[in-house]
């Protein structure tokens, strides 16, 4: 026990990302938000990136008063000149390439497949998929060129490894990211790029608090095997994982953290 105990320390500096550069994408949000703070206290420099700026600037002045740094970049997704921008900006403001990505903005558009117009599955797609291939190949293209090593982690989700009924369009997307995200890990592993999907279940946010709080809501819940909706900290040890050294043998993979939802009978 004594010598369990003396070995703690090393490895909890394992999950320190002190001397990392983040950037996080849709961190205007409310998971977005949450991750930012999670890398920042854990010692990364973190740029919030995202297209409301108001929302951003207030969680970076929430950061830097903690003792983080925090920058801010506007990014939107469906204009592929914003993404090398983005890049462009956190380097500047860092002082250094990002080799932390958290891919995580995205779009729903509930429907049946049967309603659902062309033009809205082709946004989503541009946000959800195109958007975070063309992130995470920018930080690669420049991490490759740097010789430097990093990680990416996709935010899908559980419906991208099970059905939902009404949500095919996002179902679809994040299904294709997860399948994405294992070739980017294929091809980019020799580069010491590692590359993982975090699919998490139903998670409490501003956008669904209301919806949880209703019958229909409460239903979905009882569904789910711990009988409780998951909470934004409770992705906190799940993307550490991903982000720093102590997953540093870990790619290709889609960690779900959803409370035994995808282990419910049918």
């Amino acid at each position: 026990m004594t010598e369990q105990l003396r070995a703690m320390p090393a490895v909890a500096a394992r999950f320190s990302l002190d001397g990392r550069r983040a950037l996080v994408t849709g961190a205007s949000g409310t998971l977005g938000a949450r991750f930012a703070e999670v890398l920042a206290d854990a010692g990364a420099a973190v740029t919030l990136a995202a297209r409301r700026s108001g929302p951003m600037e207030a969680l970076a002045a929430r950061i830097t008063e903690r003792g983080g740094r925090a920058s801010v970049a506007m990014l939107d997704l469906a204009d592929p000149a914003s993404v090398p921008q983005a890049f462009d900006a956190s380097e500047a403001a860092m002082g250094g390439p990002v080799d932390i990505v958290v891919n995580n903005s995205g779009i729903a558009t509930p429907g049946l497949l049967l309603e659902q117009h062309d033009a809205d599955w082709a946004r989503l797609m541009a946000v959800n998929l195109d958007g975070a291939r063309r992130v995470a190949a920018e930080a690669a293209r420049r991490l490759v060129a740097g010789g430097a090593s990093g990680a990416i982690v996709n935010v899908a989700s559980i419906l991208g490894l099970r059905q939902g009924a009404g949500v095919a369009a996002y179902a679809t997307s994040k299904a294709a990211l997860v399948q994405l995200t294992k070739q980017q890990a294929l091809e980019w592993a020799r580069h010491g790029i590692r590359v993982n999907a975090l699919c998490p279940g139903y998670i409490e946010t501003d956008l669904n608090r209301d919806f949880f709080a209703s019958e229909a809501g409460r239903a979905q819940v009882r569904r789910i095997p711990m009988r409780r909706l998951g909470q934004p900290a409770d992705l906190d040890g799940a993307l550490l994982l991903l982000a720093s050294d102590a997953g540093s043998f870990i790619t290709g993979t889609a960690l779900v953290a959803d409370g035994g939802h995808l282990v419910s009978p049918l």
